[in-house]
């Protein structure tokens, strides 16, 4: 799918899976939020905030980015409801539960991650070729 000046899913997972692609700010900035997905599920609760902080400024990183890549959408555009880095930041997490699931989960639990992340990346190539084509906005954009 054409997602325009936004990486299409292939490559925000391959980002997510440490395959990083240099010069695409929105890529690193994915395979950084699923390096703390990553500590996160093993970190202490103390640890917790200062992780949740680093995602946070990694979300507006790529909110930022994507204000200056996208064309102004058209008048009628209806909004999304998330963010784009929200939405790269559930991929970084449903990335980093999938493959925990390989070492530690049922059979279905298994499933169910994979599942649940197959069904984002369609949202998002979805959602990344209505921005691109000014059908949709997100939250904060003109």
């Amino acid at each position: 799918m054409n997602t325009g000046a936004l990486p299409a899913k292939h490559q925000v997972l391959q980002a997510c899976r440490g395959e990083l692609q240099e010069g695409n700010p929105m890529l690193r900035c994915a395979h950084e939020l699923t390096a703390l997905h990553e500590r996160r599920l093993s970190a202490g609760c103390e640890s917790m905030d200062e992780i949740d902080a680093l995602r946070a400024s990694l979300v507006r990183d790529i909110d930022r980015w994507i204000t200056v890549q996208l064309p102004p959408a058209h008048g009628a555009a209806h909004v999304h409801t998330e963010t784009m880095g929200a939405v790269i930041d559930r991929m970084a997490k449903f990335t980093a539960h999938a493959y925990a699931a390989l070492a530690s989960a049922s059979e279905w639990d298994l499933w169910d991650a994979w599942q649940r992340l197959a069904e984002l990346a369609v949202g998002y190539d979805d959602l990344a070729a209505e921005v691109s084509a000014g059908v949709r906005r997100l939250p904060g954009a003109s």
